[in-house]
């Protein structure tokens, strides 16, 4: 068994072919802080030359899969920070040689390592939490889990590959109706909508015995097959993931993002100002 540890947040575990990948910040529900950013992007970049690994499971340990953004950094941006308490594991710093931040590559690594990953999700799925899942090629969502585009509701936009997964799998007015809204949704209608790809009771022990069976496939078969499919739903993504980039710069620290986030925490209606 070989296994392997990201930012004291992320564990890799690898045997009989399958990589157990596990966000290990329980106490916090997995929540995103800039180590959880860092951990999850190093951990996919170790996955894909590790030897010996035919799929993945993604899970998180604890009560939930990842509830998104850690809180701590929502009140660096209601007081006109940019919620990176330093330069490293921030979200928002370009990849040298990459389409995305890294932020981005959070989600988009997953669609990278050339086996295929399975997302096992449970407890929340919130903001970067359901972008994270979305990068996964297959997820199994507990029914009761509590899943949402969550950025608007926080004066952003989904900017972590969201907008170019979720256009995938649904149709662009229901893309926009859960973007526009952030409302919360449960793993049915996550099912219903097809963000889901499966419905379990045990995610993760359902992801797990997929992976097994995907384990006894061809190697060469599987990833040239992950390939050939990645190739041709993922074009166009650099061009999405610098208009996502522009999109939020375009809204952190202004004065509505400040709001939405002050009247969370203050426990008041927002009163947003029209904008010019």
């Amino acid at each position: 068994m070989t296994a392997a540890t990201f930012r004291n947040r992320v564990s890799i575990t690898i045997a009989d072919g399958i990589a157990d990948v596990r966000m290990t910040r329980a106490d916090k529900r997995n929540a995103l802080d800039n180590d959880m950013f860092a951990g999850l992007a190093e951990a996919g970049e170790w996955l894909k030359t590790a030897p010996g690994v035919r799929v993945a499971v993604l899970s998180g340990e604890g009560a939930s899969f990842c509830a998104g953004l850690d809180l701590g950094t929502m009140t660096q941006l209601a007081g006109g920070g940019d919620g990176a308490e330093r330069r490293d594991g921030n979200p928002g710093e370009m990849q040298e040689g990459r389409i995305t931040h890294l932020g981005q590559q959070v989600c988009w690594v997953w669609q990278e390592v050339p086996v295929p990953v399975i997302a096992a999700v449970h407890g929340h799925a919130l903001g970067g939490g359901i972008q994270l899942a979305l990068g996964a090629d297959i997820r199994f969502v507990h029914p009761d889990t509590k899943m949402s585009v969550r950025e608007t509701f926080w004066g952003l936009v989904p900017d972590m590959t969201g907008t170019f997964m979720i256009a995938q799998l649904v149709g662009a007015d229901i893309a926009k109706e859960l973007v526009f809204t952030a409302r919360i949704f449960d793993g049915r209608e996550a099912k219903a909508l097809g963000l889901a790809t499966h419905l379990s009771d045990n995610p993760y022990d359902d992801a797990k015995a997929l992976a097994a069976e995907i384990a006894q496939r061809s190697p060469d078969a599987v990833r040239a097959a992950k390939a050939l499919m990645n190739g041709l739903f993922n074009q166009g993504a650099g061009a999405q993931f610098a208009a996502e980039r522009a999109g939020i710069g375009s809204l952190i620290g202004r004065p509505n993002q400040r709001e939405a986030v002050m009247s969370y925490f203050e426990q008041r209606p927002a009163n947003f100002v029209e904008p010019q």
